[in-house]
């Protein structure tokens, strides 16, 4: 196709009004589509049934004859905490295992240091004026909506194919003792579907922060999540801390929300000893202890073992693939050589990004909600809801049918057309 770069005024505003009498008809159709939020469709829930199906007279004591209808275990039951351990690449020490949703952990960590500090730190960090947070962008909303909500200043960190820009957040950590902490997402990372390269998780593993009590939140939420043949390769950002005596830098988090089921499955959260052991002080204060009948529900449904898991994100992985492959396919026909825009192609987790020209994300995603196809705001993906470009739109192909991703898509691109011609002339 022609590139609309070439073409003149002329030829652009007529190439507009063609679209529109596309979009008019379009808009006549009555679409009720939904690519707004990374949510697993129903047939992939409909995987895990089996789950529930188990005999409830396995689900009553673990091998050291606890009885999980009880109260205890804080931390989990070991069977689950082992089971989490082997996927993450820890030790069991290093687990704690919490309800069904790995933000509710992340938002309680933000909270305990907000209100009592951090292992190490000198004092809360809610005690200490102004304090920021790195935000590598285009990220995960709700990160940002959690650290907005404690009134943290949040820091934009552009992020490559390899992961954040180290050589900007090296200058941030470590000049400044105001920075406590960065949002990650290392695998597949939302949304675009990157993972940090080892060279990245090493330079993570090897900052030397400002502030004593800097905590990484390494939301590792895709970490099984790969769906093409070749699955991205992410280093072990325990095993790099190890070289450099920082183990207590890190939270690691990960869930099964889209593995089984995302309102009934487990979170995990990983950290070093000493961030364990502070931690659960804390939480013994809260709780008595999450769902462990659900802990040994997963356990025993994949059979205890990480292999287990993989083989069950196999069968996830044959809904998900088409999907992608339809929406990346639809880009590649619609939009090549028109060069008006760009897009990820991740080898795995849930999102495509899309960047267009500047100034259009805003009026592609109002154009696209006026025909019935919704999308995440424009702006989402960066702390504030403020994309400084109005150019980055991120797509969520999981949850719509094949068929209606193929119409959601298509009006997508004619949307995009649109308002690339618009923001040209």
């Amino acid at each position: 196709m022609k590139s609309y770069q070439s073409l003149t005024k002329e030829e652009r505003e007529a190439e507009r009004k063609a679209l529109m009498l596309q979009y008019e008809e379009a808009k006549k159709k009555g679409y009720k589509l939904d690519m707004s939020r990374g949510k697993p469709a129903p047939d992939q829930l409909d995987l895990s049934m089996d789950m529930l199906a188990q005999d409830p007279a396995t689900l009553i004591h673990t091998r050291k004859g606890t009885d999980v209808r009880n109260y205890g275990e804080l931390a989990g039951v070991d069977e689950a905490k082992e089971l989490f351990a082997e996927v993450l690449g820890l030790k069991m020490e290093n687990i704690i295992m919490g309800g069904q949703s790995s933000l509710a952990l992340m938002y309680d960590c933000i909270v305990r240091a907000w209100i009592f500090g951090v292992y190490g730190g000198s004092k809360p960090w809610g005690q200490q004026g102004k304090v920021k947070f790195l935000c590598p962008v285009p990220g995960y909303d709700r990160h940002f909506r959690i650290t907005q909500e404690f009134g943290i200043e949040m820091i934009n960190i552009p992020m490559s194919p390899d992961g954040p820009d180290m050589d900007l957040v090296r200058e941030y950590v470590e000049k400044d003792a105001s920075v406590k902490g960065i949002w990650c997402v290392p695998k597949y990372s939302n949304p675009q579907g990157y993972t940090y390269s080892p060279a990245t998780v090493e330079a993570f593993a090897a900052l030397k922060p400002a502030a004593d009590d800097f905590r990484i939140f390494w939301d590792n939420a895709y970490i099984v999540h790969g769906f093409r043949e070749s699955d991205d390769y992410l280093e072990n950002i325990f095993d790099a801390c190890k070289k450099y005596g920082s183990e207590d830098m890190v939270y690691e988090f990960m869930s099964t929300s889209k593995v089984t089921f995302s309102g009934a499955g487990v979170a995990v959260l990983a950290g070093s000893k000493n961030n364990i052991d502070f931690l659960l002080k804390q939480m013994g204060v809260q709780t008595i202890g999450y769902d462990k009948i659900n802990q040994l529900r997963h356990v025993k449904y994949f059979g205890g073992k990480a292999a287990g898991i993989y083989q069950h994100m196999k069968k996830q992985a044959e809904f998900i693939r088409p999907k992608f492959d339809i929406v990346l396919n639809t880009l590649k026909e619609e939009l090549t050589g028109l060069e008006i825009g760009t897009w990820t192609n991740p080898n795995g987790g849930y999102f495509i990004s899309f960047e267009g020209l500047n100034g259009t994300a805003k009026r592609c995603v109002q154009l696209c909600a006026d025909a019935g196809v919704k999308l995440t705001g424009a702006g989402a993906p960066f702390p504030y809801g403020k994309d400084p470009d109005d150019s980055t739109i991120r797509i969520a192909p999981t949850f719509p049918t094949p068929e209606q991703l193929q119409e959601s898509i298509k009006v997508f691109c004619l949307c995009q057309k649109i308002a690339a011609l618009e923001t040209m002339l």
